[in-house]
């Protein structure tokens, strides 16, 4: 999607680590329009599949989950890292490594609301090596739901996460893949 390439462009700052900032516009000052733009890209991708909710993981990908919630009339349900009291064990759970903090850590979603009749689309803002998409993956199939497929704002190509899950069978569809970043600035696959 050229729009979401030319924020990444404008907007973006790289910064060491294959660290990319999007936080003027996709998750932490949130640009509202490009928000709404999204989501109607993403449910024209995916109008067909008869989806009954949008899974996302906490936090940064649970604004654009609700667009695009909203542009397919069905709930928006994120995976907590933390299980509250209320929940105990009446949780799907799945392990999710995260890079940012070098651990792994569980993520929870109440079994009343995430089940075997639900056509499930999975949400994030960023997909670099997988684990977290491959984590909400998880705790979909321990619902038996069905993963219709995944949509992400920004998917850095160049970490190779897009493509394992590909090969093994999920559908993503990307706003923006990036091949390369550093110093030269940004390559977009084309």
């Amino acid at each position: 999607m050229q729009l979401m390439e030319q924020m990444i462009v404008e907007y973006g700052k790289i910064y060491p680590n294959n660290v990319l900032k999007v936080d003027s516009f996709l998750n932490h000052q949130v640009n509202i329009n490009l928000l709404e733009d999204l989501a109607q890209e993403i449910y024209r991708l995916y109008k067909d599949f008869e989806i009954t909710k949008i899974l996302t993981i906490e936090t940064s990908g649970i604004m654009l989950a609700c667009f695009v919630a909203q542009a397919f009339r069905v709930p928006m349900l994120f995976a907590k890292r933390i299980r509250g009291v209320k929940i105990k064990n009446n949780v799907h759970s799945a392990q999710v490594f995260s890079c940012a903090h070098d651990k792994d850590y569980t993520i929870y979603v109440d079994k009343d609301y995430l089940g075997s009749d639900d056509k499930v689309l999975l949400i994030d803002d960023f997909l670099a090596n997988g684990y977290s998409m491959k984590g909400l993956v998880q705790l979909a199939q321990s619902a038996d739901a069905t993963v219709v497929g995944a949509a992400v704002a920004i998917e850095k190509g160049f970490q190779g996460g897009g493509d394992i899950l590909r090969s093994l069978g999920l559908r993503i569809e990307s706003m923006a893949i990036i091949e390369s970043m550093g110093e030269d600035g940004i390559v977009f696959r084309q």
